[in-house]
């Protein structure tokens, strides 16, 4: 059981590398540390289940950062499925940027 586990958080740690590939075509920063990733769990299915936001409702990227966060998860050669669910509460908020995209954008 506790292999198991393992792994799971093995194949957490890929989808999060994979994830941090995607960016925000607007901000130069990946997706997570621009903190719009709020959840990834993987079920015993090898079916990725994530929760993201965007910066806003009318994000001009509303239908395509979704479509890559679900495109590459399922890409993974592990991951059976992948499941995106944007969600608004909690509402985004600079707060939810790294420290290190921070940095780089300027804000600190």
């Amino acid at each position: 059981m506790e292999e198991e586990k393992i792994k799971f958080l093995e194949l957490e740690t890929v989808v999060l590398d994979i994830i941090k590939t995607i960016y925000d075509p607007e901000i130069s920063v990946n997706i997570y540390d621009l903190g719009l990733i709020y959840e990834i769990k993987i079920d015993k299915n090898k079916e990725a289940w994530i929760k993201m936001t965007l910066t806003s409702p009318n994000c001009p990227e509303a239908e395509t950062l979704p479509s890559k966060v679900h495109d590459k998860v399922k890409g993974i050669e592990l991951i059976n499925d992948a499941h995106v669910e944007v969600v608004f509460d909690p509402p985004w908020s600079q707060e939810n940027i790294s420290e290190a995209a921070k940095l780089e954008l300027g804000l600190l």
